[in-house]
């Protein structure tokens, strides 16, 4: 990768020996993964008051969020392509554009069917987002300063999802459900005009013609595996809703996947997954990302349903995460830098699995203080964990490859927690089904966990075939175009 790209108004050296310039970018990408991955949780502890207020059944009302994450397993695929024919900086602000407007409309939708609409409207503008700012964040610090970079950078990405319970629960109860979309709004604003101002500019490159059957391929069978996910809560294994599109979804991205192998030039380059470092990150994101977000939805429902606590103290109580994860920001980079991505990452899921140890044991009565412990040292686990991946993985690559790694990445942690939410939702259905009383309601989310603690041993072991490509890979050198097939890299506009 280059050394960084060219940045409007570079002065200086800024905190933790990174350029000013770079934490500008950083701070403006920063705002806009906090409204794509807060919009995934956000409107969770909304359903009800939706349902309610809109006369619609929950099973219909249900459609705000899938909708939501449909668009975005549709758009994601498209985001190299977009981002080579039109230049990241505009993608990236067309983006945010499209999303604060749908999320305006959202507001000031009348009907189900209108927020639905409109849902999947911010979904198709917050897909874009995410990926597009990880390649102008990773084309912009350069080797030397991402480790730091991508640690500043997961602070967010990770307190978003334990923070959108919370504060779609204030706006709900004190200023109705609308200001769940609206407030989208002045955080759109200021990120496209910072965006005009601070983002380094890149050319459009020569795309070539889009890989239109590609297109049709990994969008609906990443919709259909969505779907089909999205349903098993709530459709019990019902073959239509769910083993349907899962195995329809499925088989087209395996056909998608056999295909992009033999044209020259496919929507997303899996060839990428002939590198072994890029491989094994893309295996962490996947297992870890199904740990996360799994118990991300277990504990609210605890402390909701067995402790009858109401969505806002239920959000807060979920804090102890998300300031374990930002005391790792502190350090990961340091860390990164000193002993290497591998080794930090595995210690990072090893303390993740330590911590998902005492959710075993929850009753009726568990101590808020061993919860609260337990969720702290588990934040700075996963705080050590998907920054070192994120940086193995794009440290192991071309400058030009990173267009096609960033949708990737997104795309395999996001289908991970989509895996992870419906297998324990299952779960945990079956044990509520089976209790008799309060206190074995209670007992169902300890036994639960004992799969979440199972996923998480398995991201640990992933953490591990990480370490060991790592050293392999500066023993025998990183694999290259000519054994891995990857087409050869063309000049990079990076500035």
């Amino acid at each position: 990768m280059a050394d960084g790209a060219t940045l409007p108004g570079g002065d200086g050296t800024g905190w933790g020996g990174v350029d000013r310039a770079v934490w500008r970018v950083v701070a403006v990408v920063i705002l806009g993964a906090v409204m794509s991955v807060l919009d995934t949780t956000i409107v969770n502890v909304a359903l009800e008051t939706l349902s309610r207020e809109l006369h619609s059944s929950l099973a219909d009302t249900q459609w705000v969020v899938t909708g939501y994450l449909l668009a975005l397993g549709a758009v994601i695929p498209l985001t190299a392509w977009i981002t080579r024919r039109f230049g990241a900086r505009r993608v990236y602000v067309t983006s945010i554009v499209v999303f604060t407007l749908g999320s305006a409309l959202c507001g000031l939708a009348s009907s189900t069917t209108e927020l639905v609409v409109f849902r999947v409207m911010q979904g198709v503008g917050g897909g874009l987002i995410l990926p597009v700012g990880q390649t102008i964040l990773v084309k912009a610090s350069g080797p030397r300063n991402l480790a730091r970079v991508m640690g500043a950078f997961s602070v967010p990405v990770l307190l978003s999802p334990v923070l959108g319970p919370t504060v779609g629960g204030v706006l709900v109860d004190y200023v109705g459900w609308r200001w769940i979309f609206y407030v989208n709004v002045p955080i759109g604003v200021v990120a496209v005009a910072a965006a005009m101002r601070n983002l380094p500019y890149e050319a459009p490159e020569d795309a070539g013609r889009i890989d239109l059957p590609g297109v049709g391929l990994v969008a609906c069978g990443l919709v259909g595996i969505t779907y089909g996910l999205a349903e098993v809560g709530r459709s019990a294994g019902d073959a239509a809703h769910v083993v349907l599109p899962l195995a329809t979804g499925t088989l087209l991205v395996v056909v998608f996947v056999l295909r992009s192998l033999r044209i020259r030039q496919p929507l997303l380059d899996v060839r990428l997954y002939a590198n072994r470092v890029f491989s094994a990150a893309s295996l962490t994101m996947f297992t870890v990302g199904a740990a996360l977000f799994g118990s991300l939805v277990l504990l609210p429902l605890y402390f909701q349903t067995a402790r009858h606590q109401d969505a806002l103290a239920a959000g807060l109580l979920l804090a102890p995460r998300g300031l374990g994860a930002v005391a790792a920001s502190l350090v990961v980079g340091r860390l990164i830098d000193r002993a290497g991505s591998g080794p930090t990452a595995l210690v990072g899921a090893g303390l993740s699995l330590v911590a998902t140890i005492p959710y075993l044991g929850l009753g009726a009565h568990s101590s808020y203080v061993m919860i609260g412990a337990a969720m702290t040292v588990q934040g700075f686990g996963l705080g050590l964990t998907f920054p070192p991946v994120s940086t193995a993985a794009y440290r192991a690559l071309r400058d030009d490859q990173v267009n096609d790694a960033s949708p990737q990445l997104n795309i395999i942690q996001r289908v991970g927690a989509s895996i992870g939410t419906a297998i324990l939702t299952v779960v945990l259905q079956q044990h509520l089904d089976q209790a008799g009383n309060s206190a074995a309601r209670a007992g169902a989310f300890g036994q639960t966990f004992q799969w979440v603690t199972a996923i998480a041993f398995v991201g640990t072991l992933a953490t591990v075939v990480l370490l060991l490509a790592e050293r392999r890979n500066r023993i025998t050198g990183p694999v290259g175009p000519e054994h891995a097939g990857m087409r050869p890299a063309p000049v990079a506009e990076t500035g």
